[in-house]
């Protein structure tokens, strides 16, 4: 499928996606923030899905650190959704990293777009890390793509939907250094279910 990209598509040996949910919790953003600020510090390229929450602080902790990010749109990437994003995306896109949409320029938010880009994100990455989510939401989408794609799929514990995912199999991670080692192909580490 045809990608539309404002920006340019950063060369690193290694990307990671981070993405949970719009209405996180406080600690569920700082976690997400200091996963991408450690993550691109060593020189990860962090892909998030430009949202509300997770993703945004995702992409702020990638910029903190001054590395690269990767912002998948459900719009076209001329369309700024969420409009409070826009000074976001255009640091993105300024700092070497990009704005990538499958959909045509001018497209505006539909629901089922948020939906259908969620497998470019896990797409463009080697791992997928899912911080908070709830049973049903568009974090454990991404997550299925994911595997079906044939990356690693990691979640951090603390919310019902990262909980299913570990007893799925998912890598348990906490830090930078575990998701490293969960695409090294360590044995994922189970964390203890309630």
């Amino acid at each position: 499928m045809p990608l539309t990209v404002r920006g340019e598509l950063a060369q690193a040996p290694l990307s990671v996606a981070i993405v949970g949910a719009r209405r996180a919790t406080r600690a569920g953003q700082d976690a997400a923030f200091e996963l991408a600020q450690e993550l691109a510090a060593q020189g990860v390229v962090v892909v998030s899905g430009g949202a509300f929450g997770v993703d945004a602080a995702a992409h702020r902790g990638a910029l903190a650190a001054h590395g690269k990010t990767i912002a998948v749109l459900g719009t076209g990437v001329d369309v700024v959704y969420p409009d409070r994003h826009a000074a976001l995306f255009e640091e993105i896109a300024a700092s070497g990293g990009a704005l990538v949409s499958m959909f045509p320029a001018g497209t505006p938010p539909r629901p089922g777009n948020f939906v259908a880009r969620n497998a470019v994100i896990s797409g463009l990455c080697q791992a997928v890390v899912v911080i908070e989510a709830e049973l049903r939401s568009g974090s454990l989408t991404t997550a299925r793509w994911a595997k079906s794609q044939g990356r690693v799929v990691c979640a951090q514990p603390g919310s019902p939907g990262t909980l299913w995912l570990l007893g799925q199999g998912a890598a348990r991670v906490l830090d930078a250094k575990d998701v490293l080692a969960a695409v090294a192909g360590s044995p994922p580490v189970q964390a203890p279910l309630p």
